[in-house]
């Protein structure tokens, strides 16, 4: 159950990571530099949130083995 809830908070944060790099790209096309960097920021911290999902999922599978 828990990796389930695991792959799905990393799943929601990769997409999350993408629109906010999205966003990033047409702030700079935009020449918007500081709403850019806050997307790009904002971006990060999503894929940090994904990466640790993942790590719990890869911790509960590599336990059962």
């Amino acid at each position: 159950m828990k990796n389930i809830e695991n792959h799905k908070k990393a799943a929601m944060h990769l997409e999350e990571a993408a629109k906010s790099h999205h966003e990033a790209a047409k702030h700079q096309e935009e020449g918007n530099l500081d709403k850019a960097a806050s997307c790009t920021v904002k971006a990060h911290g999503h894929s940090t949130l994904a990466a640790e999902a993942q790590r719990e999922v890869l911790k509960s599978q590599a336990v059962k083995k």
